[in-house]
């Protein structure tokens, strides 16, 4: 089965076009693209995501899963369970390593809901 050759037809619309304009052209169309992977990315996250942040910000992966089980438990997954430690470490002026074993033993998670469900930026 032999292919039509229809190039000429499909570029009209582009035949005219400098490559300063094919060039924003095709960035453009590329923007589109990737626009909905970025607001998926932006939008969404997965305990496993969580857990690897709290991973690499130095907790060990049985502190990163008791955290990020906080997280999901008091309904701040969306606000990320790296940044609820960094927020609380910056609001009670102690480590983030201090901030993370507070809520590993429990405590502090009332602190953590008063600063990202009653506006405390």
């Amino acid at each position: 089965m032999k292919r039509a050759d229809d190039f000429q037809q499909r570029r009209q619309h582009l035949k005219n076009l400098k490559d300063e304009d094919l060039d924003k052209r095709f960035w453009e169309l590329a923007g589109k693209i990737v626009d909905p992977m970025i607001d998926l990315a932006q939008n969404n996250t997965t305990p496993s995501i969580e857990r690897s942040v709290l991973l690499r910000m130095g907790f060990s992966s049985l502190e990163a899963k008791t955290i990020v089980e906080g997280v999901i438990d008091r309904g701040l997954m969306g606000k990320g369970a790296g940044h609820v430690v960094y927020k609380l470490a910056k609001t009670k002026e102690m480590s983030i390593r201090e901030a993370g074993l507070e809520l590993i033993e429990g405590r502090s998670w009332d602190e953590v809901l008063t600063i990202f469900k009653g506006g405390v930026k």
